[in-house]
C-alpha cells in the first residue's frame, strides 16, 4: 500500500518542521540529541527530519500503526517481575513499548563507542580469566579480594575451571553527561538482555518506514549475530555442534526475546528439564533419546545452573553442570561465574586494572564510584551522602533492605539515618555514585516533538575474529530526570538506534553463501518438552472445537422456530454433556442460554471453550519459537473472540455467533498446520494430540446421542457435532437412522471425522516417530495403536452399543498415556532408561 502521495512543497515542508519542533524545549544542564548548544538541529538529525517532513500527519500516523501492528501481530512483549500470572505465561504479559522516533548517531561517533565497549569487554574478559584463574589482580594488591569473594555471583567451584567465567556477549549501559561525553552506567556480564528486543524494534521501525534506512545509509544488524553465533561455533570441539539457548522458562520477564533468538539464530530452546548429565557430557532429552549438547547460552544466573554445587533450591539448573564445564565437555556462554564483574563495587577499580591489564586508558569511563568497603572512601561518601546516589555494591547486597540505586538527599529523614547506620556497619555492601543527569532525546507526543532522558545499552560479542559491537542497540527513554528511574521495569519506552553511514551500506544476512548450505530435509532434535507441548496444543484446541461445537448444537436448537419432534430430549442431552465436560455449571437455576454462555465465557469453569482456548495459547507460548507469526495471530484472535466484553450478556443468536466464528478461526490454524507446517516430529506431535482428542470426544458424542432409545434429532445432534451432516445426506435418503450414523461416526475409514479415521491417522504417524531401541519389537503406543486398529476395522454397526464405544474411548486414552509415557517422561519407567544411540 502506497502510504505516500507527491512529494510536498518546499513551503509545506517547513510548515511541518515547525510543527514538529513547535515547544521542544531543551532540559537545562543536559546534553540534548536534537538540538545543540547553539539552539540549531543537529546535522544528523536533518536528514530524518526531512524524510519525516515529507509525510503528513495522517500518513505518518498510518506508518506508526503499521510498526505497532508488527508489534502486536509478533507478539513482541516482556514480564514485569512480581506480575501475577497464576502460572499462566500469558497472563501479565505487557507489549512492548516501542517508541516511533529512533536515536541517530553519525558512524564517526560511534567508531568512538564501539571502540570504547569493546575495550571494556576485553578488560572484563581477561579480568574474569584472572579471576577463575591465577588471581594476579587481587595477589598485587590492584583488586581487594573481598570485592571478589563478597559477591554472590563468585562461584568457588568454577576456581580452576577452563571457561568457569567466559565472556562471549557483554552488554554496557551508557549514559551521555552534560558535557557530551559517553559515560558507563552498569556492566552486564552475567545473561545480558535486550539484543533481541534491539532487532524487533529495528523490525518495526523498518516496516513503518523502509526507505528511510537507505536514504540515511543506517547500519545493519546482522553482522554481529552472524559474528556472535560464529563465536559459539568456534568454541566447540565439534565441526557442526549442537548450541542451546538455556531460558529460565516461559514466566521469566524476557522470555520472548529468548524463543525470538533462539528461532532467528537457529538455536535449541531448551529448559533445565531438558538437560541431563550422561557420562560427563550435558544431553538434550528428545523423542529419540539424549543427544549431547555442545554449547549452552544460558540466560538463567550462574548460580542458579547447578543445584548439586551451587543452589541447592534452584529448580531451573542441571545437576552437575559444573562438573561437565570442569571436564570441559561443555562450553557455557556466558561463564557461569561471568556475574561477578557486574558488581559495581568493581567500577571505582577498573581505571587502574585497565592500565594494568590492556596498558589503555579506558575510551568509556564509568560513572564516578567509590565503594564504601574501603575507610577513606567510605568517609568520603558518608560526608557527602546527600549528594550521592547510593547503590547496593553486589546483587542482593544490604540485607535485603536496599535493591536499587536511591538518591540519599530526597530520603526522609529517618530513613537516610538508617541508611547512614548501614553504610557504617557494613559499608562493602554500598557504593556511592555521582547522580548523572542523562541526556534527552526526542518523542512524540501528541504531535509534536518532546525531550526526554535516555540510556543507550550496547552489545558486543566475541567472535572469531575478536570481539564484534552491534551497531545500534536499543535507547530506553524515561520521563524522570535520573538514570536510576530509567529501567524496563518501571514502564518507560524503548526506541531504535539508527547508526548512519556516509557511503551505502552493505547488506548482510546469518544466510550462508549458495555454494557452502549444506543440502537438509530434517529440522532438527524435538526435545520432549517441546513434543509435550505440541501434543497438548493439539488436544486444548480440539477440546476447544469440541466445545464450541456443542454450544453451536445447542443454540440451534434454541433458535429453530420450527422444532423437530426430540428437540427438548436432545437439548437436555446437549446441555447434560457441557455439564458433565465441566464447561458449564448446570443446576436448575440456569436457563440453556445461561449454560451455553457459562461454556462460551466462562473463565470459572474449567471445560469452557474461552478455558481450553487460554490452555491452548498458554502451551503455544511456551514453544513460541516453532510457531508462525499467523499462528499466534490466530491463538490471540481466537482468545479475544470468546471473551465477554463489558460484562455484556448475547443473546441466543449473538452467542451462536461467537461460537461460529471461533470455529471460523480453528478451521483457520487446521489450514495453517496441515499447508504449512513441515511433517516433521513436531508436526506429528501436535497431529497426534488432535487426533486423539477428536477420537475421544466423537466416542462421548456417540455414547449421548446414539442410544438406542435416542430420538431422531438427537441422532441429527451426533452429525452436526462430528461435521457429517453433508455426507450422510448424500449417502442415505432417508432420515438419521441409528446404524447407519455408527457406522459413519465411529467405523467409516473414509470420513475425516470418525473415530476409525483418527485410529488411520494415529497408526501413520506414531509408525514414523522414533525408536530408542533396535530389537525389533514394539514399543507400547504402536502396540495399543495396532490392537485398536484391529477393533475399528473388525467391528459392526449393528453391535456398537455404550460399553463397546466405552472401550474404543478408553484405549484411545491407553495410546495417549502410552505416548506421554514414552516420549515425554524419558527420566523414569523401564523404556526411559534404555538410553541408547547417545549423539
Amino acid at each position: 500500500m502506497a502510504l505516500q502521495g507527491r512529494s510536498p512543497s518546499t513551503r509545506t515542508r517547513t510548515e511541518r518542521r515547525n510543527a514538529l519542533l513547535a515547544g521542544y524545549r531543551p532540559l537545562a544542564g543536559v546534553h540534548d540529541e536534537l538540538i545543540g548548544a547553539d539552539g540549531q538541529v543537529r546535522p544528523q538529525w536533518e536528514p530524518f527530519l526531512a524524510e519525516w517532513c515529507a509525510f503528513s500527519p495522517d500518513e505518518l500516523n498510518q506508518r506508526f500503526g503499521l510498526a505497532d501492528r508488527h508489534v502486536r501481530d509478533t507478539g513482541v512483549s516482556y514480564r514485569v517481575h512480581g506480575d501475577l500470572n497464576d502460572g499462566d505465561p500469558t497472563a501479565g504479559e505487557r507489549s512492548w513499548p516501542l517508541s516511533h522516533v529512533p536515536l541517530v548517531i553519525t558512524g564517526a561517533e560511534w567508531q568512538t563507542i564501539a571502540a570504547g565497549v569493546a575495550q571494556r569487554a576485553r578488560l572484563l574478559g581477561t579480568l574474569l580469566d584472572d579471576i577463575y584463574g591465577p588471581g594476579e589482580m587481587i595477589a598485587d594488591g590492584l583488586l581487594p579480594a573481598s570485592v571478589v569473594t563478597g559477591s554472590p555471583d563468585y562461584l568457588r567451584p568454577l576456581h580452576g575451571a577452563p571457561g568457569g567465567g567466559a565472556l562471549q556477549i557483554y552488554a554496557a549501559d551508557l549514559g551521555r553527561g552534560p558535557d557530551g561525553r559517553w559515560w558507563v552506567l552498569q556492566d552486564r556480564t552475567q545473561a545480558p538482555s535486550g539484543a533481541g528486543y534491539a532487532l524487533e524494534n529495528r523490525l518495526a521501525l523498518s516496516r513503518a518506514f523502509p526507505d528511510m534506512f537507505r536514504t540515511m545509509n543506517v547500519e545493519r544488524l546482522a553482522a554481529f549475530f552472524q559474528g556472535f553465533r560464529a563465536g559459539l561455533v568456534a568454541s566447540s570441539s565439534r565441526v557442526e555442534p549442537r548450541i542451546c539457548l538455556l531460558t529460565p522458562g516461559p514466566l521469566n520477564e524476557s522470555y520472548f526475546e529468548q524463543t525470538y533468538l533462539a528461532r532467528y539464530l537457529g538455536f535449541l530452546l531448551v529448559e533445565g528439564g531438558d538437560l541431563v548429565m550422561r557420562e560427563g557430557r550435558v544431553h538434550v532429552r528428545t523423542i529419540a533419546g539424549l543427544k549431547r549438547a555442545d554449547v549452552i547460552w544460558r540466560r538463567i544466573d550462574g548460580d542458579f545452573s547447578d543445584p548439586l554445587e551451587l543452589n541447592a533450591a534452584s529448580a531451573l539448573g542441571v545437576a552437575g553442570l559444573v562438573q561437565a564445564v570442569r571436564r570441559g565437555s561443555v562450553h557455557i556462554a556466558n561463564g557461569l561465574g561471568s556475574g561477578v564483574v557486574e558488581a559495581r563495587a568493581l567500577m571505582s577499580f577498573l581505571p587502574r586494572l585497565g592500565e594494568r591489564i590492556l596498558g589503555e586508558d579506558m575510551i568509556l569511563p564509568n560513572v564516578a564510584t567509590w565503594w564504601c568497603g574501603q575507610p577513606r572512601e567510605r568517609a568520603a561518601v558518608l560526608d557527602r551522602l546527600d549528594e550521592m546516589s547510593i547503590a547496593p555494591a553486589f546483587r542482593s547486597a544490604g540485607g535485603g533492605h536496599d535493591t536499587g540505586p536511591v538518591i540519599a538527599g530526597e530520603l526522609p529523614a529517618a530513613e537516610r539515618d538508617a541508611l547512614r547506620a548501614r553504610i557504617e556497619a557494613r559499608g562493602m555492601d554500598y557504593v556511592g555514585q555521582e547522580v548523572v543527569r542523562l541526556s534527552t532525546m526526542p518523542v512524540l507526543e501528541n504531535g509534536r516533538l518532546q525531550p526526554r532522558p535516555m540510556t543507550l545499552r550496547v552489545f558486543a560479542a566475541a567472535t572469531p575474529d575478536g570481539w564484534k559491537v552491534m551497531p545500534g542497540g536499543f535507547c530506553r527513554i524515561s520521563d524522570e530526570p535520573d538514570a536510576r528511574a530509567v529501567s524496563m521495569q518501571s514502564g518507560v519506552r524503548s526506541s531504535d538506534v539508527w547508526v548512519t553511514s556516509d557511503a551505502p551500506v552493505e547488506q548482510v544476512t546469518l544466510l550462508p553463501t549458495p555454494d557452502r548450505i549444506p543440502i537438509r530435509r530434517i529440522t532438527g532434535t524435538l526435545p520432549s518438552r517441546a513434543a509435550d507441548n505440541l501434543f497438548w496444543l493439539g488436544r486444548y484446541l480440539e477440546r476447544t472445537e469440541a466445545t464450541l461445537r456443542l454450544v453451536r448444537a445447542l443454540l440451534g436448537r434454541l433458535i429453530d422456530t420450527d422444532p423437530t419432534q426430540g428437540r427438548n430430549e436432545t437439548l437436555r442431552r446437549l446441555a447434560n454433556l457441557l455439564v458433565a465436560w465441566g464447561a458449564s455449571p448446570g443446576g436448575k437455576a440456569q436457563t440453556l442460554l445461561g449454560q451455553a454462555s457459562a461454556a462460551l465465557h466462562g473463565l470459572d469453569q474449567y471445560g469452557s471453550a474461552i478455558a481450553s482456548m487460554r490452555e491452548a495459547r498458554r502451551t503455544a507460548s511456551v514453544i513460541r519459537e516453532r510457531l508462525s507469526i499467523d499462528a499466534w495471530r490466530l491463538f490471540g484472535d481466537m482468545q479475544q473472540q470468546l471473551t465477554l466484553e463489558n460484562g455484556h450478556e448475547p443473546s441466543e443468536g449473538e452467542a451462536y455467533e461467537i461460537a461460529d466464528r471461533a470455529l471460523k478461526s480453528l478451521a483457520a490454524f487446521s489450514g495453517l498446520s496441515q499447508e504449512n507446517m513441515v511433517r516433521g516430529p513436531g508436526w506429528r506431535f501436535l497431529d497426534i494430540g488432535r487426533r486423539l482428542e477428536r477420537g475421544i470426544a466423537t466416542c462421548r458424542f456417540a455414547r449421548h446421542f446414539a442410544e438406542t432409545t435416542a430420538p431422531m434429532d438427537s441422532l441429527d445432534a451426533l452429525l452436526d457435532l462430528t461435521d457429517s451432516q453433508i455426507t450422510y445426506r448424500s449417502r442415505y435418503l432417508l432420515g438419521a437412522s441409528l446404524q447407519p450414523v455408527l457406522d459413519l461416526v465411529m467405523l467409516d475409514p473414509y470420513n475425516p471425522r470418525s473415530v476409525a479415521f483418527q485410529v488411520d491417522r494415529l497408526d501413520t504417524e506414531i509408525k514414523d516417530l522414533p525408536s530408542l531401541t533396535e530389537d525389533g519389537m514394539l514399543e507400547a503406543p504402536r502396540r495399543l495403536i495396532l490392537k485398536l486398529a484391529a477393533e475399528c476395522r473388525t467391528a459392526e454397526a449393528a453391535r456398537l452399543d455404550r460399553t463397546s464405544i466405552l472401550l474404543f474411548e478408553q484405549l484411545l486414552m491407553g495410546v495417549s498415556s502410552a505416548i506421554a509415557d514414552r516420549y515425554f517422561l524419558q527420566n523414569t519407567g523401564p523404556e526411559g532408561s534404555r538410553l541408547t544411540g547417545i549423539a
